[in-house]
Formats: C-alpha cells, sequence, structure tokens
C-alpha cells in the first residue's frame, strides 16, 4: 500500500510539473513577435544569403562543403537572441527543422532554447524551454509536438524592462521563432555588441556535444562571462581544418580565433593543413591573434595504449606546426596545452570524450584563463 501511495505521490507530481511548465499557449492576451523584433547574434552572414536566419553558412556554401558540413551547418549551435521587454511573461514559438534525438545528449540540448536575463549587469539563467512530447493540433492538422512548440517560459514578472538572451538549440535547426508578450507591455530589438566577436572553428565537442541545455555549451558560457559575441563552427565529427571553412571564417573581423579541431583529425592532416590555415587567415587579417587548442586526453586514455599514443602524436603534430610558425615570424599566434587535470577525476564527461556541463565550465574556464594569460581579453 506504501509503494502504491509513493507511486501515486510521484506520478502526481511529475504530471504537475509538467502542466505547470510546458503549457500550450492559446491565451489571446499574449501577442507573439518575430525576426524583426529581436537582434540574433552568433552570426556575421545576412539573413538574405542564407536558407534561414538562423543557418550558420550562407546557401552558397551549399556546393562548396561536403554534405556532412552542410546539414551540420544547419544546427543554431551559438546561435542567440536578445532583445528587451516589459513584458510580465515570456512565450516562445518554435519550429525545429529535424526533431533530432540522440542517446547520449538531452532533448534540450539538442532541440530545446535557454532563457537568460541581464541582472545585475550579468546574464543570470532563467529557465529552458523543451520539446513537448506526443500530438498536438496546429493549424487543424496533427504534428508531432516536437517540431512546431509554444511555450511559457515565465509570468508573473514585475513589467520592467529587462535584456533578455535565448540561447537556440545546439544540435537541431530552427526554421521559425516568435517570442509572446503581454498583449500591453513592449519589445525592443537590442544593439549590436560593439566588441568584434571570438569566431571558435571545432568539432562535436564545440558544436556543444553534450551539454544538457544550450547555454551550456562553452561558447555559449564563454559569450555571457565576458559579454562578448561568439561565433560557433563547429561541426560534429567534421572539424577538419577545410578550406572552404577557413576562408569563411578568415573574411569575419574577429577578436580573435580559436581552433579547436584535434578531436576530428589525424597527426598526418594536421602537419598538412595548420599552416594553410594560419597563412589564410593572415592573408586577410594580419595581426589577429589566432589561438591553436591542443586535444584533450580522453579519460580512457590511462587504460587504452592505442588512444593515449593517438593523441599524444596529435598534439605533438600541432605543436611542432605551431613551433615552425613561430619561428617564421607569424605576429599573434597562441598555443593552448591540454589541462592535465581536466578529466583526471572522470566527472567532466559523458562517454570519456563529449563533456558534461560540467565538462564545459571546467573548458570555457580554462579557456578564458589562457586568453587572460596572453592578453586577448582584460584580466
Amino acid at each position: 500500500m506504501k509503494y502504491f501511495l509513493l507511486v501515486l505521490i510521484s506520478s502526481f507530481s511529475v504530471l504537475a510539473f509538467s502542466q505547470g511548465i510546458e503549457t500550450t499557449k492559446t491565451d489571446s492576451t499574449v501577442i507573439y513577435y518575430g525576426r524583426e523584433h529581436f537582434l540574433i547574434e552568433g552570426t556575421v552572414i545576412s539573413d538574405s544569403l542564407k536558407e534561414s536566419s538562423y543557418d550558420r553558412l550562407p546557401i552558397s556554401y551549399k556546393e562548396k562543403v561536403r554534405e556532412p558540413v552542410w546539414d551540420l551547418s544547419k544546427a543554431s549551435a551559438g546561435i542567440t537572441v536578445r532583445f528587451h521587454s516589459n513584458s510580465t511573461s515570456i512565450n516562445l514559438k518554435w519550429t525545429v527543422l529535424n526533431d533530432l534525438d540522440m542517446p547520449h545528449m538531452a532533448s534540450t540540448g539538442i532541440k530545446g532554447i535557454d532563457l537568460y536575463t541581464k541582472y545585475n549587469n550579468k546574464w543570470r539563467y532563467v529557465t529552458t524551454a523543451g520539446a513537448l512530447v506526443g500530438l498536438k493540433t496546429y493549424q487543424n492538422k496533427s504534428i508531432p509536438a516536437d517540431s512546431i512548440n509554444e511555450y511559457e517560459l515565465i509570468k508573473n514578472m514585475s513589467p520592467d524592462f529587462r535584456e533578455y538572451k535565448l540561447f537556440l538549440p545546439l544540435y537541431d535547426g530552427v526554421t521559425k521563432l516568435e517570442v509572446g508578450i503581454d498583449s500591453r507591455a513592449s519589445i525592443e530589438k537590442a544593439s549590436p555588441n560593439p566588441i568584434k566577436p571570438i569566431v571558435f572553428y571545432g568539432t562535436s565537442i564545440t558544436q556543444g556535444g553534450c551539454a544538457s541545455r544550450p547555454g551550456m555549451a562553452h561558447t555559449n558560457i564563454i559569450s555571457r562571462k565576458l559579454d562578448v559575441d561568439c561565433i560557433n563552427y563547429g561541426f560534429s565529427g567534421n572539424g577538419r581544418m577545410e578550406t572552404p571553412i577557413v576562408k569563411l571564417i578568415s573574411e569575419i573581423d574577429a577578436h580573435f580565433y580559436v581552433i579547436e579541431c584535434m578531436q576530428n583529425m589525424d597527426s598526418e592532416q594536421v602537419s598538412e593543413r595548420v599552416r594553410p590555415l594560419v597563412d589564410m587567415i593572415r592573408t586577410n587579417h594580419p595581426f589577429t591573434p589566432i589561438v591553436l587548442v591542443e586535444n584533450m586526453m580522453y579519460t580512457m586514455a590511462f587504460l587504452d595504449q592505442t588512444i593515449k599514443t593517438r593523441l599524444i602524436q596529435e598534439n605533438a603534430a600541432l605543436k611542432n606546426e605551431y613551433d615552425k610558425i613561430i619561428k617564421s615570424d607569424i605576429p599573434n599566434i597562441f598555443y593552448i596545452k591540454d589541462n592535465k587535470d581536466f578529466l583526471l577525476d572522470n566527472e567532466g564527461t559523458v562517454d570519456g570524450v563529449h563533456l558534461t556541463d560540467l565538462g564545459f565550465l571546467r573548458y570555457a574556464d580554462y579557456l578564458i584563463e589562457n586568453f587572460k594569460k596572453f592578453k586577448l581579453i582584460k584580466n
């Protein structure tokens, strides 16, 4: 009997939580506003050059990059939305492209949206909009609820003007996004950040695998801690220092570039591609800092000697290329070594490689520590 009551109470608690947070808005007092009413960050490519406002590559690159890179570019990793409002509630409608699921990553990280607000001049987490489960009716059609979503993020606030920031899905694309506010409230597009963006080029870890929610990818953590726009060119399994992507990032007027592609490359590729990457960026930006980041030593490497040897060889190849670049008197090239203590307790990953929220926080802090040491940012 006690067991039955416990199950009943637990089931009721889960239902109450779901009903209290994941609700579909039908309230006519909420008005939704689209793209023209908020600032999209995490990209420097204009809407007219993209299939969707929330894509990471221009449409012209569809024929320039390999198919997997193009498909991954449709994910909105690192894309953020910023606006001001005096609404007492914040609501969302968004449509995802692929309705993707993965066994080792939370749905909220794959296709959810995080809400932050400026509080005492710092970004503070509010809550996460996750995809509903099952079927719902939309425009008289039954569709998967996690393709087109409506979500009440927060309500019962005082009607003060606040600045808000939405972090968009890491491993799925967004084809449409609307922000809902009270009918008597107003929404204003935020002003662009005057600081040049930091550009990241890398792998599944750069893309955000496997953060539990979008705001916990390290590029997004860094963007909040430094209050700077971060552009995320992370392509899961496909961050290989390839010419089309290098050419694209070399055309961005960046604060500095962070190259963290080692997980997707072997030592031969590293030896072949690092110097061309540096030369291509230097053609357009002779003095903009470029930061080369070693691969981390995976948790199983202390037992698996093959993995350990491979990682050591790859990092040695990167260091060798860096040393040759320095000897060539190319300025403002920096090198971040693997943090030997980063994964020693084995508590920072999902699978020994991809990071949890704890791992991402540690990694972001380690990068920031090095950025400060190199004087790329202020202490």
